[in-house]
Protein backbone atom coordinates (compact mmCIF):
# COMPACT_ATOMS: atom_id res chain seq x y z
CA UNK A 1 0.00 0.00 0.00
CA UNK A 2 1.64 3.51 -0.62
CA UNK A 3 1.98 6.24 1.86
CA UNK A 4 0.04 8.79 -0.10
CA UNK A 5 -3.05 6.06 0.20
CA UNK A 6 -2.42 6.09 3.53
CA UNK A 7 -2.96 9.85 3.84
CA UNK A 8 -6.13 9.98 2.31
CA UNK A 9 -7.26 7.17 4.91
CA UNK A 10 -9.27 8.06 7.91
CA UNK A 11 -8.77 6.01 10.53
CA UNK A 12 -5.68 4.26 8.80
CA UNK A 13 -4.46 0.77 10.28
CA UNK A 14 -0.93 0.09 10.91
CA UNK A 15 0.94 -1.41 7.75
CA UNK A 16 4.43 -2.35 7.27
CA UNK A 17 5.44 0.03 4.47
CA UNK A 18 9.18 0.29 4.23
CA UNK A 19 11.10 3.79 4.99
CA UNK A 20 12.49 3.96 1.89
CA UNK A 21 9.32 3.61 -0.24
CA UNK A 22 7.28 5.94 1.89
CA UNK A 23 10.39 8.82 1.02
CA UNK A 24 9.82 7.92 -2.59
CA UNK A 25 5.66 8.63 -2.21
CA UNK A 26 6.41 12.04 -0.50
CA UNK A 27 8.87 14.67 -1.41
CA UNK A 28 10.93 15.35 1.48
CA UNK A 29 11.28 19.31 0.51
CA UNK A 30 8.25 21.30 1.14
CA UNK A 31 7.39 23.98 -1.90
CA UNK A 32 6.01 27.30 -1.70
CA UNK A 33 2.42 27.71 -2.08
CA UNK A 34 0.12 27.93 -5.55
CA UNK A 35 -1.27 30.36 -6.72
CA UNK A 36 -5.15 30.22 -5.84
CA UNK A 37 -6.56 33.04 -7.43
CA UNK A 38 -10.05 31.93 -7.24
CA UNK A 39 -10.07 31.22 -3.37
CA UNK A 40 -12.24 32.86 -0.66
CA UNK A 41 -11.58 33.20 2.67
CA UNK A 42 -13.93 31.38 5.42
CA UNK A 43 -14.52 33.00 8.85
CA UNK A 44 -11.99 31.54 11.70
CA UNK A 45 -10.48 32.74 14.34
CA UNK A 46 -6.98 34.67 13.92
CA UNK A 47 -4.16 32.41 14.14
CA UNK A 48 -0.74 32.34 12.05
CA UNK A 49 -0.39 30.33 9.13
CA UNK A 50 0.94 26.95 9.51
CA UNK A 51 0.79 25.69 5.92
CA UNK A 52 2.97 23.26 4.19
CA UNK A 53 2.73 22.22 0.71
CA UNK A 54 4.41 19.29 -1.14
CA UNK A 55 4.23 16.82 -3.59
CA UNK A 56 2.51 13.43 -2.73
CA UNK A 57 2.81 10.56 -5.32
CA UNK A 58 4.06 13.37 -7.89
CA UNK A 59 0.94 16.10 -7.43
CA UNK A 60 0.55 18.77 -4.72
CA UNK A 61 -0.92 18.24 -0.92
CA UNK A 62 -0.92 20.91 1.71
CA UNK A 63 -0.84 20.25 5.37
CA UNK A 64 -1.28 22.07 9.04
CA UNK A 65 -4.12 23.99 7.43
CA UNK A 66 -5.15 27.25 10.02
CA UNK A 67 -6.82 29.56 7.14
CA UNK A 68 -9.63 27.43 5.14
CA UNK A 69 -10.95 28.41 1.66
CA UNK A 70 -13.12 28.02 -0.82
CA UNK A 71 -11.47 28.19 -4.85
CA UNK A 72 -14.19 28.47 -7.05
CA UNK A 73 -14.88 26.64 -10.58
CA UNK A 74 -17.51 28.11 -12.37
CA UNK A 75 -19.37 25.94 -14.72
CA UNK A 76 -18.33 25.83 -18.49
CA UNK A 77 -20.86 27.31 -20.85
CA UNK A 78 -24.33 27.63 -19.21
CA UNK A 79 -24.84 26.74 -15.34
CA UNK A 80 -27.04 23.83 -14.75
CA UNK A 81 -27.82 25.35 -11.48
CA UNK A 82 -26.03 23.04 -9.29
CA UNK A 83 -23.34 23.71 -7.31
CA UNK A 84 -21.26 20.44 -5.33
CA UNK A 85 -18.52 21.59 -2.36
CA UNK A 86 -15.93 19.40 -3.04
CA UNK A 87 -13.66 18.03 0.14
CA UNK A 88 -10.14 15.97 -0.45
CA UNK A 89 -8.72 13.67 1.82
CA UNK A 90 -6.16 13.30 3.76
CA UNK A 91 -6.58 11.62 7.61
CA UNK A 92 -6.97 14.68 8.78
CA UNK A 93 -3.61 15.33 8.50
CA UNK A 94 -3.70 16.71 5.21
CA UNK A 95 -5.15 17.30 1.77
CA UNK A 96 -4.69 15.72 -1.41
CA UNK A 97 -5.49 18.90 -2.92
CA UNK A 98 -4.34 18.64 -6.40
CA UNK A 99 -5.78 14.61 -7.08
CA UNK A 100 -8.66 15.13 -4.78
CA UNK A 101 -9.86 18.45 -5.15
CA UNK A 102 -9.21 20.91 -7.74
CA UNK A 103 -9.12 17.87 -10.96
CA UNK A 104 -12.61 16.60 -9.42
CA UNK A 105 -13.94 20.60 -9.55
CA UNK A 106 -12.79 20.85 -13.25
CA UNK A 107 -14.49 18.02 -14.27
CA UNK A 108 -17.76 19.31 -12.46
CA UNK A 109 -17.25 22.35 -13.91
CA UNK A 110 -16.88 20.74 -17.40
CA UNK A 111 -20.33 19.50 -16.95
CA UNK A 112 -22.45 22.97 -16.13
CA UNK A 113 -22.23 22.48 -12.57
CA UNK A 114 -20.41 24.97 -10.30
CA UNK A 115 -17.55 23.18 -7.86
CA UNK A 116 -15.97 25.02 -4.69
CA UNK A 117 -12.66 23.06 -3.53
CA UNK A 118 -12.87 22.95 0.12
CA UNK A 119 -9.63 23.64 2.03
CA UNK A 120 -10.88 22.90 5.75
CA UNK A 121 -8.54 22.92 8.71
CA UNK A 122 -6.26 19.90 9.44
CA UNK A 123 -4.82 18.64 12.71
CA UNK A 124 -1.43 20.20 13.49
CA UNK A 125 1.98 18.30 12.22
CA UNK A 126 5.56 18.54 12.37
CA UNK A 127 6.77 22.14 10.64
CA UNK A 128 9.85 20.68 9.54
CA UNK A 129 8.69 18.33 6.21
CA UNK A 130 11.68 15.70 7.39
CA UNK A 131 10.87 15.56 10.70
CA UNK A 132 7.31 15.35 9.34
CA UNK A 133 8.33 11.90 7.47
CA UNK A 134 10.11 10.30 10.20
CA UNK A 135 7.03 10.77 12.41
CA UNK A 136 4.74 9.47 10.08
CA UNK A 137 6.89 6.49 9.22
CA UNK A 138 6.96 5.33 12.85
CA UNK A 139 3.26 6.12 13.02
CA UNK A 140 2.50 3.30 10.05
CA UNK A 141 5.39 0.79 11.43
CA UNK A 142 3.41 1.25 14.63
CA UNK A 143 5.26 2.95 17.00
CA UNK A 144 4.87 6.05 19.15
CA UNK A 145 4.26 9.36 16.73
CA UNK A 146 3.64 12.83 17.37
CA UNK A 147 0.66 12.60 15.39
CA UNK A 148 -1.82 10.07 14.50
CA UNK A 149 -5.37 10.12 12.67
CA UNK A 150 -8.57 10.90 15.00
CA UNK A 151 -11.57 8.16 15.45
CA UNK A 152 -13.92 11.30 14.79
CA UNK A 153 -14.68 13.96 12.43
CA UNK A 154 -12.69 16.80 14.21
CA UNK A 155 -14.68 20.56 15.43
CA UNK A 156 -12.69 22.63 13.20
CA UNK A 157 -13.26 20.58 10.19
CA UNK A 158 -17.04 19.87 10.45
CA UNK A 159 -17.10 24.04 11.46
CA UNK A 160 -15.18 24.75 8.01
CA UNK A 161 -17.77 22.56 6.24
CA UNK A 162 -20.93 24.35 7.88
CA UNK A 163 -19.16 27.41 6.74
CA UNK A 164 -18.95 26.07 3.28
CA UNK A 165 -22.42 25.35 2.70
CA UNK A 166 -23.52 28.99 4.39
CA UNK A 167 -21.46 30.65 1.91
CA UNK A 168 -22.01 28.99 -1.58
CA UNK A 169 -25.72 29.11 -0.32
CA UNK A 170 -25.53 32.99 0.29
CA UNK A 171 -24.07 34.24 -2.73
CA UNK A 172 -26.04 31.39 -4.43
CA UNK A 173 -27.18 34.46 -6.95
CA UNK A 174 -23.62 35.56 -7.40
CA UNK A 175 -22.62 32.28 -9.00
CA UNK A 176 -26.07 31.90 -10.74
CA UNK A 177 -27.05 28.41 -8.88
CA UNK A 178 -29.96 27.20 -7.03
CA UNK A 179 -29.35 27.73 -2.69
CA UNK A 180 -31.72 24.34 -3.04
CA UNK A 181 -28.82 22.42 -4.92
CA UNK A 182 -26.10 22.51 -3.03
CA UNK A 183 -24.05 19.54 -2.56
CA UNK A 184 -21.02 17.75 -0.64
CA UNK A 185 -18.44 15.80 -2.18
CA UNK A 186 -15.82 14.18 0.24
CA UNK A 187 -13.09 11.49 -0.57
CA UNK A 188 -12.03 9.30 2.73
CA UNK A 189 -11.68 11.67 5.39
CA UNK A 190 -13.44 14.27 3.41
CA UNK A 191 -15.99 11.52 3.00
CA UNK A 192 -16.56 10.95 6.76
CA UNK A 193 -16.72 14.73 6.35
CA UNK A 194 -19.49 14.77 4.32
CA UNK A 195 -21.16 12.26 6.52
CA UNK A 196 -20.97 13.90 9.54
CA UNK A 197 -22.38 17.07 7.86
CA UNK A 198 -25.85 14.99 6.99
CA UNK A 199 -25.23 13.73 10.86
CA UNK A 200 -24.94 16.98 12.24
CA UNK A 201 -25.85 20.02 9.95
CA UNK A 202 -29.44 20.10 10.75
CA UNK A 203 -31.09 22.47 8.57
CA UNK A 204 -27.96 23.46 7.17
CA UNK A 205 -26.91 19.80 5.91
CA UNK A 206 -26.12 19.47 2.04
CA UNK A 207 -29.53 19.08 -0.13
CA UNK A 208 -27.29 16.07 -1.58
CA UNK A 209 -24.17 14.44 -0.91
CA UNK A 210 -21.30 12.29 -1.92
CA UNK A 211 -19.15 10.19 0.14
CA UNK A 212 -16.06 8.79 -2.35
CA UNK A 213 -14.50 5.80 -0.69
CA UNK A 214 -15.67 7.11 3.22
CA UNK A 215 -15.71 5.33 6.22
CA UNK A 216 -18.03 2.88 5.21
CA UNK A 217 -19.19 1.87 9.14
CA UNK A 218 -22.64 2.86 10.47
CA UNK A 219 -23.87 6.54 10.60
CA UNK A 220 -27.15 7.96 12.30
CA UNK A 221 -29.30 8.60 9.57
CA UNK A 222 -32.00 11.86 9.62
CA UNK A 223 -35.43 11.09 8.85
CA UNK A 224 -34.80 14.40 5.95
CA UNK A 225 -31.63 13.28 5.40
CA UNK A 226 -30.89 14.34 1.59
CA UNK A 227 -29.95 11.85 -1.46
CA UNK A 228 -26.47 9.96 -0.48
CA UNK A 229 -24.31 8.83 -3.95
CA UNK A 230 -21.56 6.48 -2.40
CA UNK A 231 -18.69 4.64 -4.63
CA UNK A 232 -15.99 2.75 -3.17
CA UNK A 233 -13.74 -0.26 -4.66
CA UNK A 234 -14.42 -3.78 -2.93
CA UNK A 235 -10.69 -4.34 -2.65
CA UNK A 236 -10.79 -0.63 -0.19
CA UNK A 237 -9.58 -1.92 2.86
CA UNK A 238 -12.16 0.20 4.61
CA UNK A 239 -14.74 -2.04 3.40
CA UNK A 240 -12.91 -4.76 3.89
CA UNK A 241 -13.00 -3.80 7.91
CA UNK A 242 -16.52 -4.16 7.85
CA UNK A 243 -18.82 -6.50 8.18
CA UNK A 244 -22.08 -6.35 5.37
CA UNK A 245 -22.16 -2.17 4.43
CA UNK A 246 -22.96 -0.83 6.97
CA UNK A 247 -22.93 2.72 5.74
CA UNK A 248 -25.62 1.96 3.19
CA UNK A 249 -27.71 -0.33 5.16
CA UNK A 250 -28.24 2.63 7.59
CA UNK A 251 -29.17 4.60 4.74
CA UNK A 252 -31.61 1.97 3.69
CA UNK A 253 -33.30 1.33 6.94
CA UNK A 254 -33.85 4.99 7.25
CA UNK A 255 -36.03 4.93 3.85
CA UNK A 256 -33.72 7.48 2.52
CA UNK A 257 -32.31 7.98 -1.25
CA UNK A 258 -29.31 5.77 -1.53
CA UNK A 259 -27.54 5.45 -4.92
CA UNK A 260 -24.25 2.80 -4.16
CA UNK A 261 -21.32 1.54 -6.54
CA UNK A 262 -19.08 -1.10 -5.51
CA UNK A 263 -16.38 -1.24 -7.95
CA UNK A 264 -14.47 -4.83 -8.40
CA UNK A 265 -11.33 -2.99 -8.00
CA UNK A 266 -9.52 0.54 -7.65
CA UNK A 267 -8.17 0.17 -4.14
CA UNK A 268 -8.49 3.63 -1.60
CA UNK A 269 -8.07 6.72 -2.99
CA UNK A 270 -8.93 6.31 -6.48
CA UNK A 271 -9.65 9.63 -7.31
CA UNK A 272 -11.49 10.69 -10.41
CA UNK A 273 -11.30 7.20 -11.17
CA UNK A 274 -8.11 4.31 -11.40
CA UNK A 275 -7.01 3.91 -14.92
CA UNK A 276 -7.75 0.29 -16.10
CA UNK A 277 -10.47 -0.27 -13.68
CA UNK A 278 -14.39 0.87 -14.11
CA UNK A 279 -13.82 3.26 -11.44
CA UNK A 280 -12.35 5.28 -14.31
CA UNK A 281 -16.20 6.42 -14.94
CA UNK A 282 -17.31 6.89 -11.59
CA UNK A 283 -18.16 10.48 -12.62
CA UNK A 284 -20.02 9.69 -14.92
CA UNK A 285 -22.24 7.66 -12.85
CA UNK A 286 -22.56 10.41 -10.56
CA UNK A 287 -23.83 12.80 -13.36
CA UNK A 288 -26.02 10.59 -14.46
CA UNK A 289 -27.80 10.24 -10.84
CA UNK A 290 -27.54 13.91 -10.18
CA UNK A 291 -29.70 13.99 -13.80
CA UNK A 292 -32.17 11.24 -12.94
CA UNK A 293 -32.39 13.01 -9.37
CA UNK A 294 -33.81 16.22 -11.36
CA UNK A 295 -30.46 18.01 -9.35
CA UNK A 296 -28.92 19.53 -12.55
CA UNK A 297 -32.09 21.11 -14.58
CA UNK A 298 -30.98 23.98 -15.86
CA UNK A 299 -31.13 27.66 -14.36
CA UNK A 300 -34.24 29.23 -15.85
Amino acid sequence: MRLSTLLTTLLATVTLVPAAHAQSEISPVAEAAPTQPNAIALPVPDQPDREVWHRSAGVLAVRNVTHPTLSVFRASGKTNGAAVIVAPGGAFLGLEMDKEGWNIAKRLASHGITAFVLKYRTLPTPADQKVFLAELTKMIQGQPAAFAPPGDTPPDALADGMAALRYVRQHAGTYSIDPHRVGFMGFSAGGFLARTLVEKGGAERPDFVAPIYPNMGPMQVPADAPPMFVAVAADDFLLNREKGLPLVDAYRAAKRPVEFHLFGDGGHGFGAGKPGTTTAHWLDQFLLWLDVMGLTKPAK
